[in-house]
């Protein structure tokens, strides 16, 4: 398995990747989770899926087993612009130093099981987020997720500041918080998840849009 950074800019050399991204995120999302998420086909795509977005892919010979978009927070982006109630009446985060996370997936029915029952594909997501914001210069990544990721978030070495209460949104409970961008927390998944250093290929990091 191998982490690969995607961007739609340049979609057409990878284009294969993103569509298997997109089919995996119709398979996790409206399939199995039932989330009230838009589907073309096979395929799940939003709003937020524009020249803006990286995706970071965990990849095999060609199949996508996992994927993670990030966007600027300085543009539109899921907490601020559809889970703003998550936030207690607060602002959303707006900075170039904050990035978002949103549509985290890994397909589990094709991935193993590292430590503590977490799968490997997860471990390296997570590892491969901290890498790419710290290259960026980025304090810390917003995210709204469900409970339940919430736990493997900290299961895995990485916890979750909460920014509000949690909150049923549809069949989820759902709760927005910020995710540092520490030393010690990319050493505690490389250490939890058994992986080599870096996960992400090195390369010249590209800035987040304005």
């Amino acid at each position: 398995m191998q982490i690969v950074e995607l961007r739609r800019a340049g979609h057409c050399a990878n284009v294969s990747l993103l569509t298997g991204m997109h089919r995996l995120r119709r398979k996790v999302f409206k399939d199995r989770l039932d989330w009230s998420v838009a589907a073309t086909g096979d395929l799940e795509t939003d709003y937020l899926d524009t020249q803006d977005a990286t995706y970071l892919v965990v990849a095999d010979r060609g199949c996508v087993l996992g994927c993670v978009r990030l966007l600027p927070t300085t543009g539109p982006n899921m907490l601020a612009d559809t889970f703003s109630e998550l936030l207690d009446d607060a602002a959303a985060p707006r900075s170039n130093l904050v990035a978002e996370s949103s549509r985290f997936c890994v397909d589990t029915e094709l991935t193993t099981t590292a430590k503590g029952g977490l799968r490997r594909a997860t471990f390296m997501l997570f590892a491969a987020m901290l890498e790419w914001a710290d290259a960026r210069g980025l304090t810390s990544i917003a995210t709204v997720t469900d409970l339940r990721m919430e736990r493997i978030l900290r299961r895995a070495g990485w916890s979750l500041q909460r920014l509000g209460k949690p909150r049923r949104i549809g069949s989820t409970v759902a709760v927005a918080g910020l995710l540092p961008v520490e030393n010690c927390a990319l050493e505690a998944i490389r250490r939890n998840g058994d992986l080599a250093v870096p996960v992400l290929p090195i390369d010249v990091p590209l800035p987040m849009a304005a």
